[in-house]
This record gives C-alpha cells, structure tokens and sequence, in this order.
C-alpha cells in the first residue's frame, strides 16, 4: 500500500510548481520535518460530496463571486495569491501597524516565508488523497484575480495552501502583536476567503487549509529554531517602523 508520505510527497512535487510559477529566487525549506507534520487526514477528512448540498453551495458561491471582477476586492485578493516577501506581507504589516520587510524585519520575513513551506506540506496528504478538481475546471469563461496556468487543471483545490499560509502568519502575528491580535486574524481570515473570491478554491478548501495551519502552528511551538526566530522577530517588531501604503 502507498503510505500518506509517498502520497504528501508526490502532492509536494506538484503543489511546489503552483509556489514557485513566479518565483523569482529559489524557495525556503520549512521548520518541520515530515514527522512533524500533523496529519490532515486524521484533523479534517475529506471534502463533502459532490452531491451534498454543502458542495452546491460551494459552487453557487463562486459562480456569484465572479461579479467581483475588478472590484477593490478582487484586486487585493490578486495580490494575496502572491506568498513570499514583502508584498506579500505588506497587507499583514498594515494591520498590526509594523512594518515587515527584508530590511526592517529580515527574520520575520524569512520566517513568514517558511511557514509557507510548513503550511503547504500539511495540505499535502489531502491534495494527493482526494483530488479535487478546482472551481475554474469546466468553467473555462469564467474570469480568475490571476492569470490562468496549466498547474491548475491538475492541482488539487483541496486544501488550500494559501489559506493555510494567511492564517498562520496571522496566528503568529497576532501572538508577536497582541494588541492588534482582531484585525491581523481578520486579515488572515479575508486571505483565506480571497482565494473564493480569486477563482481558485471553494470554501470548505479553505477551512480545512485554516484548521492545518492552526495544527502546524502548535507544531511550530514545539520546534527550537522556530522559537529562536519567533523571539528574533518579537525584537524586530518592537524596533520596526510604521508601515507604509496603507491609507487613511
């Protein structure tokens, strides 16, 4: 029988084009070896049937988001399919007032973006094990915040890594600024909607990429690099400067 590693592994290969398609530099490692990593099929399950009403629901709600074509919110959540550096992490900097950027804040930066790779891999299992088709399948007219690439005809919607991503640099950042812990988890939150609202997954995608970034996050506390960064990054913030190009 093939183990859920070789099953995360292979789902890795594919979900690492999807990260890398605009990359303009290679990657970071996560902090989590994959023993580390809790298990999604154990956590969430599966997603609901493609008859259930919970699934027809799923689809109502992108084929009515399409009318956000060109809103303000299809635009940022354009920019929330971006996941590494500092455009990426300009819309977490506003709302915990700190800047995040490689010079202001360059371990938090490069933390940020490892927990992308930690996030992507505790989806993994549930790419490879259940392969869901994404929204824009069949749906060939049907206007996406990003450019169309061939990964997505074959890149499971179910999990989402990038709603895993949003949410646990949001638990992280609402841990390291809890004054603003509110308004980072509701930005971690409209980052995981965004990726509906993008054309990319349907909700229940992106609660079960949520409920594995909070698993990875507990995982996280029990790794000693991370905790070395987590209180190089509680320094930064203290020192990082206000942020720029959030408005009013």
């Amino acid at each position: 029988m093939i183990g859920i590693r070789t099953l995360a592994a292979g789902a890795l290969v594919t979900l690492a084009l999807a990260l890398t398609a605009t990359a303009q530099e290679p990657r970071p490692t996560g902090y989590l070896v994959p023993e580390a990593v809790p298990d999604p099929l154990v956590i969430v399950g599966g997603p609901p049937a493609e008859d259930s009403p919970e699934a027809a629901a799923e689809r109502a709600w992108f084929l009515s988001s399409r009318a956000l074509e060109g809103s303000p919110r299809w635009k940022q959540a354009a920019l929330d399919a971006d996941l590494f550096g500092d455009v990426a992490h300009a819309s977490f900097a506003c709302a915990i007032d700190k800047a995040i950027t490689v010079q202001d804040t360059p371990t938090l930066s490069r933390m940020l973006d490892r927990m992308v790779m930690d996030a992507a891999r505790s989806v993994a299992a549930l790419k490879a094990t259940f392969s869901r088709p994404r929204p824009i399948v069949g749906h060939d007219d049907a206007p996406l915040c990003v450019a169309r690439e061939d990964w997505m005809k074959t890149n499971s919607s179910y999990a989402s890594s990038n709603a895993a991503a949003g949410w646990a640099w949001a638990l992280v950042l609402a841990e390291l600024q809890p004054a603003k812990a509110s308004s980072v988890l509701v930005r971690g939150r409209e980052f995981g909607d965004n990726r509906v609202i993008c054309g990319l997954h349907y909700a229940s995608d992106i609660t079960a990429g949520q409920t594995m970034a909070s698993a990875t996050v507990a995982a996280l506390h029990a790794n000693p690099e991370f905790l070395k960064d987590l209180e190089t990054a509680r320094a930064e913030l203290a020192a990082a400067p206000a942020p720029q190009g959030c408005g009013g």
